[in-house]
Order: C-alpha cells, then sequence, then structure tokens
C-alpha cells in the first residue's frame, strides 16, 4: 500500500510521533473508497452503550448482530469502524486485517441519574486494542462537565501508553455538562473550543458534532463580533472549526448525530466538504435504515467527498 502525495502531506503534519502511530492513521486513510483522498467515513456503533439496545437498533434488527456492522463497514468501502470492547471482540477474529478498528475505550449510558454528572467509564485497555489488532483507540471527553478534568487525565494517561504502542487516538469532543447550556452543546464557539481541546490533548483524529451560530460564551462573542469571524453557514462553520484544529494539522470528523432525512445527511455532508473538514463519523443515519438502504446513503457520501455530487 503506497500512501498518495495527500495521505503524506497529512502525515507530515504529526511531527511528535512515531512509526507506529503514523503507520495505523495512514491505514485509515488508505482504506476504503475514499482512500488516498485525505477525506474519512468511519462506522461508529457505540450506541448500544449510549442509548440500549432498542432505541439502538430495533429499528433495523439485523443490526444487533455485532458481525452486521463490520460486513456493512467493509461493503461500503468505509476507512473504519469504530465500537466498545465487546462488539469489536464479536467479529475480531472472523472480520481481521478486511477492515482498520477504533476501540471505544469509555463509555456512557442512559441509566445514570442527572445528578451524576456527565462522565464516562473507562472500559476497555490499550492491551485490549493491541490483542485485537486496532489501530486506534476512541475517547470520548465531555468540555463543560465537573467531570472534564479527570476525563482529559484519563487520556492524557491512555494516549501516552497508545503512542507508545504505535496506536492513534481518537478524540470524541462532546461539549455538555453543568457549565454550558442545551443551545451551548452545538454553539459554535463551544464547539471551536472543543476542537482546539481535542487538539491540545494530542488527539491524532478529532470527533466533534456540526454546530450553529449561536454564541454561548459572553467573552467569545464579543471576540467573534469584533473580528467579525464568519460563521454565517454550516461551511463557514465547519471551516472555523477546522482552524481551531491546529489550522487542519489535525484531521476532524463529523458525528451524523441522530437518525434524520437523507437531504438532510447529505447537506451536511457538503459543508464539511466545503469547510475543509476530513469527513463524517456517521453511525444511526446508517445502519438504522435497512442495509441496501444504508449502503445507497454511504455511496452517495463518499461521490460527494470525492465531489461528484
Amino acid at each position: 500500500m503506497k500512501a498518495t502525495r495527500t495521505v503524506q502531506k497529512i502525515l507530515a503534519n504529526y511531527e511528535g510521533e512515531n512509526p507506529g502511530v503514523k503507520a495505523n492513521l495512514c491505514r485509515m486513510l488508505m482504506n476504503g473508497k475514499l482512500g488516498g483522498t485525505g477525506k474519512m467515513i468511519i462506522l461508529p456503533v457505540d450506541q448500544g452503550f449510549e442509548h440500549g439496545p432498542a432505541r439502538s437498533f430495533a429499528p433495523n434488527p439485523a443490526a444487533y448482530d455485532p458481525h452486521y456492522h463490520y460486513q456493512l463497514a467493509i461493503d461500503a468501502g468505509l476507512n473504519a469502524y469504530a465500537a466498545p470492547l465487546g462488539m469489536i471482540e464479536a467479529g475480531a477474529d472472523t472480520f481481521a486485517g478486511q477492515i482498520p478498528t477504533i476501540l471505544k475505550v469509555n463509555s456512557a449510558n442512559s441509566l445514570m441519574s442527572e445528578t451524576a454528572g456527565k462522565n464516562q467509564a473507562v472500559t476497555a485497555s490499550v492491551s485490549d486494542a493491541l490483542r485485537l489488532g486496532c489501530s486506534a483507540i476512541g475517547f470520548t471527553v465531555y468540555p463543560g462537565s465537573d467531570m472534564a478534568l479527570d476525563m482529559f487525565e484519563e487520556i492524557r494517561e491512555m494516549r501516552e501508553e497508545a503512542a507508545a504502542a504505535g496506536i492513534a487516538t481518537v478524540i470524541w469532543s462532546y461539549p455538555r455538562g453543568e457549565a454550558i447550556s442545551k443551545d451551548g452543546e452545538t454553539a459554535i464557539d463551544i464547539a471551536a473550543y472543543a476542537a482546539q481541546i481535542a487538539a491540545l490533548l494530542g488527539a491524532h483524529v478529532i470527533k466533534i458534532k456540526l454546530s450553529t451560530d449561536h454564541l454561548e460564551l459572553g467573552e467569545a462573542k464579543k471576540v467573534y463580533e469584533k473580528e467579525k469571524i464568519d460563521v454565517a453557514t454550516q461551511a463557514k462553520r465547519v471551516a472555523h472549526c477546522m482552524q481551531a484544529a491546529f489550522n487542519g494539522r489535525r484531521i476532524v470528523v463529523f458525528s451524523g448525530g441522530a437518525k434524520k432525512g437523507e437531504s438532510s445527511v447529505y447537506d451536511d455532508a457538503r459543508a464539511i466538504r466545503d469547510g475543509g473538514g476530513n469527513g463524517s463519523i456517521i453511525g444511526r443515519n446508517t445502519f438504522q435504515r435497512p442495509r441496501e438502504d444504508a449502503i445507497a446513503m454511504l455511496n452517495t457520501l463518499i461521490d460527494i467527498y470525492k465531489g461528484k455530487a
């Protein structure tokens, strides 16, 4: 597998990393139908932990089977498949080497009380990732939570261990918690801040949500208005988040969120493309649809990132 110049240029931005980490980043960037383009589509299936099995899989019962997701990601020609320990283990042997995998090493659940604070439990290890042949670990942080500092310290340690073993780190940077409002979770100033935090924590790949033009923080709003930062369109907001990710020196993919109409999914992808983002990490909008519809949607998304749609 020869890396394209586009991928080589991306890898050159990771100046502090060892050949093992860069090799695993290269594997993800060169895999699938978008291989070599610098764009990525990743299938994440951690929703069973986050939301429960029926909410996640009942709309498409075939998706209760972990093998279904491996096969979907492979057949659709995606760059990688991300899931918690049990899901990865359930197909690791059958699908070994067929698609890069990302082991989600921390998780939350919907059974916690509202007073518990926004946090995630560490549910897997770097040793698990090595044993299962994963290209990366995935870890969620909650900027805005009273527990955020603990989460930052956890990923600092796990990232160091993973990098020493040549494994890349993907950080889900999802603002939520006591310090911000519900609207603030997707505000552009908060989204850019979340991207910056993930980059500063050493993420090789950053996962954030698409944002609105809402400005949450008073002091930040003053700067956005004074400097006339253009956040009027989704593409402009994506571009601003890429600025926050070391001026595009880090790979940033954007989550798809809850299931929605096809046109909205495609519009989001075009905004990510036009704003210079690296792609999508899209779960429920694909695996909650019948397999044929999911494959068709993913093919269209691939065409969008190739500039063909």
